[in-house]
């Protein structure tokens, strides 16, 4: 293809806004757009400017209630500026999360932007003992709204719900994608693999599925390219059982009845001492396993296996340890994992404690 025809394919292309365009998925997104022969131009929303080449930055804040005067010439906007840190506080996390996303899409229909694509997490189905493997994608959401990032995404995808009524004639996307595994990501999932065991439930078989963020970067250009609406499941094909994720890993599973396990992650967390809800420990016990129904029929396929994403997952996490979700030193994950299996749940809380003693 010459020059001439690149430029006469761009120019009928849309021009795609990308919230959070500075790092992460937005980045990593902003960058495979500003190369698609398929976008006429590429607005890149952050707070701060980036270094992604080819695109023109608007830097404001996602929750400025003038961001729609940044969208004038916009025809789709894929919000990515959200929070997901196990380290935030969990209230500004959920203001900071739901207010930007109010924000775009009030900017987004105030501006007459055609197509809001919101990114949110195949969490939203709930992580049950008895779910189907896999899900599929119109499968009723069973999470609980909790304090964890899987409410977040549960009232994120509220305001997708009630978007239609308020702005005719926008076109709302949803897409949920499975584990999420890369570079600048860091979640209560990829921490359950920085542990020195990997914990199971007593009688659920584990399964795990992942999506590496090139292939949610791949996904979402597939979505905005075709308009793709409603709801849209991303992720690798399939999945892995426990004895192929130990065989990767290299890492022994321990198990733990399910009272035990919820029961004194709940207290522990409502001491404060883990950064997540017990809810959150549902995802690495149960199966949340999804089908990537629509993406498949629109032509995507993922360039990485599950396989090959949890072994992108370990390469990235290579030296940090994590027990119970919370970041520790190599040593006190050592210790914890010595003591037994339940000592690795309950190793957090005297972690914990010895760090607010030595702070004071």
């Amino acid at each position: 293809m010459t020059n001439q025809q690149v430029r006469a394919r761009r120019s009928a292309g849309p021009v795609v806004a990308v919230t959070g365009a500075a790092t992460g998925a937005g980045r990593a997104l902003a960058r495979r757009l500003a190369e698609s022969a398929g976008i006429r131009k590429v607005v890149a929303i952050d707070d701060h400017r980036g270094d992604v080449q080819g695109v023109l930055w608007r830097v404001t804040d996602v929750r400025d209630p003038l961001l729609s005067r940044r969208l004038s010439d916009v025809d789709v906007i894929v919000h990515l500026d959200l929070d997901q840190s196990p380290e935030s506080d969990p209230r500004e996390r959920r203001a900071y999360n739901v207010r930007g996303t109010q924000t775009v899409l009030t900017a987004a229909g105030a501006a007459r932007v055609r197509h809001v694509v919101l990114v949110t997490s195949a969490m939203v189905y709930g992580a049950e003992p008895d779910n189907p493997v896999p899900l599929a994608e119109d499968t009723q959401v069973r999470a609980q709204a909790d304090s964890g990032v899987t409410g977040d995404h549960l009232e994120v995808e509220e305001l997708a719900a009630r978007s239609p009524a308020a702005h005719p004639g926008l076109t709302v996307t949803v897409v949920r994608p499975a584990a999420l595994v890369g570079p600048e990501i860091d979640t209560v999932i990829t921490r359950h693999f920085e542990a020195p065991r990997l914990l199971a439930v007593k009688g659920v078989p584990v399964r795990w599925q992942f999506c590496h963020i090139e292939d949610l970067v791949t996904a979402l250009e597939h979505v905005v390219l075709a308009r793709m609406p409603g709801v849209v499941a991303v992720g690798c094909e399939g999945w892995l059982e426990a004895a192929q994720v130990t065989e990767i890993t290299g890492k022994r599973s321990f198990e733990l009845p399910a009272a035990l396990t919820f029961g004194t992650a709940q207290r522990l967390h409502r001491l404060g001492l883990t950064p997540a809800p017990a809810t959150d420990l549902h995802f690495v016990a149960y199966p949340w396993v999804v089908d990537c129904a629509a993406l498949r029929a629109a032509g995507w396929k993922p360039k990485y296996d599950n396989a090959g994403a949890l072994r992108a997952l370990l390469e990235e996490t290579a030296g940090r340890h994590a027990v119970a979700g919370r970041r520790v030193g190599g040593k006190e994950a050592t210790m914890a994992t010595a003591a037994g299996a339940t000592a690795a749940v309950l190793g957090a809380a005297a972690i914990a404690r010895a760090r607010r003693r030595r702070r004071r």
